[in-house]
């Protein structure tokens, strides 16, 4: 019973430092895993609401998208070509972080996590596509982070 009782305090400790060290660097105005999955919902919530136009805003000018299976795509012009599907309204494409982490400089962070492609194919039936995903963010010098890299892989996503 006193091992349990230890292991218990121990694993409440470690949840309160890791909690009050995300407090300390919050108000210390340095950014937080929780800052990158922050951008991660709005970052959704713009491809949702405005398709290829609200994805590609949180993309940098000179971001790297490394799609599966195909070349990598260099600059934000150039992956723009590829991401008019999200325009279509038979198409919805979701994702969740399932982690998050940010540089000790605080300049650079990454998310990663699961992604849904919901789309109608040439024969009207519905398909549904999963996949991971990882994505590197830099905190541009006005302060928005934006995508450097992305990358996607089709395949069972563990749940």
């Amino acid at each position: 019973m006193k091992k349990a009782m230890v292991v218990i305090a121990v694993f409440v400790t470690a949840v309160s430092l890791v909690s009050w060290t995300h407090i300390v660097a919050a108000l210390d105005g340095k950014p937080t895993p929780e800052t990158i999955k922050d951008t991660e919902a709005r970052f959704l919530k713009a491809a949702l609401e405005h398709g290829s136009t609200g994805y590609l805003s949180f993309y940098s000018e000179s971001a790297v998208e490394l799609p599966d299976g195909a070349d990598a795509l260099i600059g934000r012009a150039n992956i723009a070509r590829t991401m008019r599907f999200l325009d279509d309204k038979n198409n919805r494409l979701t994702w969740a972080p399932v982690g998050a982490d940010i540089s000790a400089s605080g300049d650079l962070g990454y998310t990663w996590g699961t992604y849904e492609f919901r789309s109608k194919g040439p024969d009207g039936v519905d398909r549904v596509e999963h996949g991971k995903y990882l994505t590197v963010w830099k905190k541009q010098p006005d302060g928005t982070w934006k995508v450097a890299v992305d990358m996607g892989n089709k395949g069972p996503v563990q749940r």
